[in-house]
């Protein structure tokens, strides 16, 4: 990545943008207000802030290194969780192969902070978008993007608009998760169709094949490994009919946060091929992991040796009506907390400087900025407590923030966090 690019994140002004901040730091840059390290409870922050824990940041960034050198896989975290150039360095800092993206403008984002590898887990069929692929790639020969293709329309089309370019874009064949899920080519007839119409383009080079198992209609672990066979058996037949001949490398590709384990143990088992395998793994809410939907589903609740992810977020709000015993609200809501898969989770009560359980708080819905709790007969709390609620789905929690603080455990922000969505 660009280390002048990234330096320049810290020349930003602080102002009215950015959400939770100390108003006193108006006109300082942020690299001076990460200088100053205040204290997130006593440094002028104003609720609802949301703040990373630089402690648990770093152990999953960490355990997943570990993880997928101990698996053998290469690793290419979706980018698309945070969008933050930073974490794309740290991930690529701790051993990542390259930065998956979803769409144009995610590639854009990397590619002005210098990101070299970039997996495009979309087939890409917008003529301007790839018109300027194209140049990136005329302009800087170490620039590698690989771009799903899953239909021949699409093949069609991407050749169309790269008529003239000086470098072919290199392409995965992407297999459906099965009949009823996302994107993808549905059976191996059409897979090997599709790749036909590759190899009748110079515009495209086909180096490998690819997937999201977290797409399987009513995914079981049986249904996920069948799958994971599916798309393993589709590489070894395409190299046996010739597909990938003078390649250097081919590229096998599956991975979201959710059954990871299953892709580790089929990748494998995939035999020698008429090249080096790169077994590319893409798992992307690992970073900051989360409180409710990827706590319940990561993999290492199924193999605990492995490690554990560790809930990095937590989104600070303040009780600003409390108009029963039965019932108080925070200044907080849709706009400031994932809310797709479930409700943020109350966990600690701040007050005067001390924290206590959110024991008998329930937060029961949201509106555009209000969450809604509910108190039980032995909920502490009253107007003015600072309420830390944990978050489901990082996804949707990052897109919600441009900069976010990171705090040690003793509530020092030692950094922020730029995002670009």
């Amino acid at each position: 990545m660009s280390p002048e690019a990234l330096a320049r994140l810290a020349e930003e002004r602080i102002d009215h943008r950015f959400k939770g901040l100390p108003p006193d730091a108006d006109g300082l840059t942020v690299g001076e207000l990460a200088a100053q390290r205040r204290d997130l409870f006593t440094g002028g922050f104003s609720t609802p802030v949301l703040a990373l824990s630089a402690e648990r940041l770093e152990h999953n960034l960490r355990l997943m290194e570990t993880y997928a050198a101990r698996h053998g896989l290469a690793f290419a975290p979706h980018g698309k969780t945070s969008m933050a150039p930073q974490l794309f360095q740290r991930q690529l800092d701790h051993g990542a192969w390259g930065i998956t993206l979803a769409v144009p403008h995610q590639v854009r984002v990397a590619r002005a902070f210098g990101v070299r590898r970039v997996f495009l887990a979309n087939e890409l069929v917008d003529a301007a978008a790839l018109r300027w692929l194209s140049a990136e790639l005329a302009a800087d020969p170490d620039f590698r993007l690989v771009c799903y293709v899953d239909s021949v329309r699409g093949v069609e089309l991407m050749a169309a608009a790269l008529r003239g370019a000086a470098r072919p874009v290199d392409v995965v064949v992407e297999l459906a998760a099965g009949e009823g899920a996302r994107t993808g080519v549905r059976t191996e007839a059409e897979c090997a169709a599709v790749a036909d119409a590759v190899a009748a383009t110079d515009r495209l080079r086909l180096v490998g094949v690819a997937g999201y198992e977290g797409e399987v209609p009513r995914a079981t672990p049986e249904r996920v490994r069948d799958w994971l066979g599916r798309l393993v058996s589709l590489a070894v037949e395409f190299d046996k009919a010739g597909r990938f001949a003078g390649l250097d490398e081919i590229v096998v590709s599956a991975g979201g946060s959710a059954w990871f384990d299953a892709v580790a143990d089929a990748f494998a088992g995939i035999p020698g091929l008429s090249a080096p395998v790169l077994k590319l793994l893409r798992s992307g809410a690992y970073v900051s992991h989360d409180d409710g939907h990827y706590r319940k589903l990561t993999p290492f609740n199924r193999v605990p040796g492995e490690g554990a992810l560790e809930p990095a977020f937590r989104l600070w709000t303040q009780v600003v009506s409390r108009p029963s015993a039965e019932q108080a609200f925070v200044n907080a809501g849709k706009r400031d907390a994932a809310y797709d898969l479930d409700l943020p989770f109350a966990q600690v009560v701040r007050r005067d400087g001390t924290e206590h359980p959110a024991a008998g708080i329930e937060v029961t819905a949201l509106s555009d900025q209000h969450a809604w709790l509910r108190t039980g007969p032995d909920a502490d709390l009253e107007v003015g407590d600072w309420v830390g609620l944990g978050l489901s789905h990082p996804c949707t929690s990052f897109d919600k923030w441009q900069l976010i603080p990171v705090a040690e455990a003793d509530g020092t922000v030692v950094d922020y966090v730029r995002t670009f969505f």
